[in-house]
């Protein structure tokens, strides 16, 4: 990989980008450039610009100052399609997939003349099946898209981009979904395809694969680039500090002794719904004062364990008991009064009501209790109110007041919202289901530190996470999840990445070295 003065020519130019939004300045006057052969990390906190930025390179926004060239052409500004012919593929870090249609449809749409669409459709099955197996990205070209969990829709966006030819491709965030095993392969792959002249802008808020893959690295801070450098001349650390504008450490991990059991599945099996994989004979503890983590490549069962510990998936056969207590009630308002929280995996659709205020979703399931339902029949809203001023303070919720509706906060700003309102209660169990996907590392520590002070409150945690570098940091014990199974659970301290990437390719009696040699 090469450093800051590299030979290559030049095949993309951003020159003194301005964007704003209202009163909002997304991107102020930001230059980058991008030489053939080459990988550019883009760093920033969530709010930072970088996606901003990178939808005006592909056409979605236009610009209001500044342009772009690609290979020394002027790319007309907000043209998706002159961005394609120009050779970008944008795997964006919300979707934009049709759900009503086939992977393979998706993959294709848009690639192909109508009229020769059925008879070239077995060659794009196969051209599709043969991206996903060199890649690793195992997808079904028939199944519809609706159907698919947040990872498996992930890897079809990736597919979809490397399927058009990309010469310049813009990855936000591409790895979440894979084993440490399938990600070197991505990296390998990418390295070759890069050595023979693919560009790669690559977004991330791993720092150990920005280390990894990057030659050179961006970073943006409200708006504006405040640092560029070599890879090769930097580090985590550096990195943290010039994203935010401060030094972050993570939060010290005390393995504490665990209390009484609060959760327990003994041979449970959940149907699976939706395209959801089932579960099967699964048996698990968590204990007060404990964080377990499930590792897991996505839709290996995940989204159904949530389901079940949610209220709303039900058990064919197995028992489930709280707190000693087998339950017999399955709805999602039982569970919260039992004290069950969630932290969802995918905030914006499940995690906040979008067009409800802030203060609104703060309160949403705490209404219907003292001191904030007066007489049993009316909301008392100036009490809602003193509590939700109280709960942005002590999280550090930043918005235009809290009478602007949800949809409008940043990713960080919104997985505060849904801490606090899930911390506020005291629960007994939290279930984060990828509680810091997509944010910046100022709002990881604020994130872990948050989990790592419930745990010691006496709250159990059962935290899902495909980043087994979390998992490992956080988790006293580990179990992993492949195609519906669950292994037995592993103290952490005593496996390692590839320990639990061999398992989370099916191997679930995989012994990892130090308890084989014991």
């Amino acid at each position: 990989m090469r450093g800051m003065d590299n030979p290559r020519p030049v095949i993309l130019e951003i020159d003194h980008v301005s964007k704003r939004f209202g009163a909002l300045v997304a991107n102020d006057d930001i230059s980058l450039s991008l030489a053939r052969g080459e990988v550019l990390a883009l760093l920033g906190e969530n709010g930072a610009g970088k996606t901003t930025l990178m939808n005006i390179l592909f056409g979605h926004y236009t610009a209001d100052a500044g342009s772009v060239r690609v290979a020394g052409r002027p790319l007309p500004p907000g043209n998706t399609r002159a961005a394609l012919e120009a050779g970008l593929g944008m795997v964006h870090q919300h979707f934009t997939l049709a759900d009503n249609l086939s992977v393979l449809d998706n993959v294709t749409l848009g690639t192909e003349p109508l009229l020769s669409w059925r008879s070239r459709r077995q060659a794009a099955r196969r051209r599709l099946q043969d991206l996903a197996d060199e890649f690793g990205l195992a997808v079904h070209p028939e199944r519809l898209v609706g159907e698919l969990s947040v990872g498996e829709r992930q890897r079809v966006e990736i597919l979809k981009a490397l399927y058009r030819g990309a010469r310049i491709l813009i990855l936000d965030e591409p790895t979440a979904v894979l084993t440490p095993q399938e990600s070197e392969h991505l990296f390998a792959t990418l390295r070759a395809m890069v050595a023979r002249g693919l560009s790669v802008v690559f977004i991330s808020h791993k720092m150990h694969e920005i280390l990894a893959v990057s030659d050179r690295v961006a970073v943006l801070r409200r708006g504006r680039k405040v640092g560029e450098v070599a890879t090769a001349d930097t580090d985590r650390h550096a990195l943290a500090e010039m994203m935010v504008g401060r030094a972050v450490t993570r939060p010290e991990v005390s393995h504490l002794e665990p209390g009484a059991p609060v959760l327990e599945l003994a041979g449970v099996h959940v149907p699976g719904r939706d395209g959801a994989m089932a579960l099967a004979d699964v048996s698990l503890t968590v204990h007060e004062r404990e964080i377990v983590g499930v590792a897991g490549v996505a839709g290996n069962g995940q989204l159904t364990l949530a389901r079940l510990l949610c209220g709303l998936a039900r058990p064919a056969s197995g028992t489930v008991r709280w707190r000693g207590a087998a339950v017999t009630r399955w709805s999602p308002r039982h569970f919260v009064e039992l004290g069950i929280a969630r932290i969802p995996e995918d905030r914006h659709a499940t995690g906040v009501f979008p067009e409800m205020s802030v203060w609104e979703n703060l309160l949403s399931e705490d209404l219907r209790r003292a001191p904030f339902w007066r007489g049993g029949r009316v909301i008392d809203g100036a009490a809602c109110r003193r509590h939700a001023r109280d709960l942005m303070d002590r999280f550090d919720i930043r918005c235009d007041g809290m009478d602007v509706p949800a949809r409008l906060l940043s990713g960080g700003n919104m997985q505060k919202l849904i801490l606090a309102r899930v911390l506020s209660r005291r629960p007994r169990l939290i279930l984060a289901n990828q509680p810091v996907r997509g944010l910046d590392e100022g709002a990881i520590a604020f994130v872990h530190s948050q989990l790592l002070e419930a745990k010691a409150g006496g709250s159990a945690v059962l935290l899902l996470s495909e980043d087994l570098d979390e998992l490992l940091a956080l988790a006293d014990r580990v179990v992993v999840m492949a195609r519906g199974h669950m292994s037995e659970a592993l103290p952490a301290d005593a496996v390692s990445a590839r320990d639990l990437g061999l398992m989370m390719g099916g191997d679930l009696g995989h012994r990892p070295a130090a308890e084989a040699a014991s």
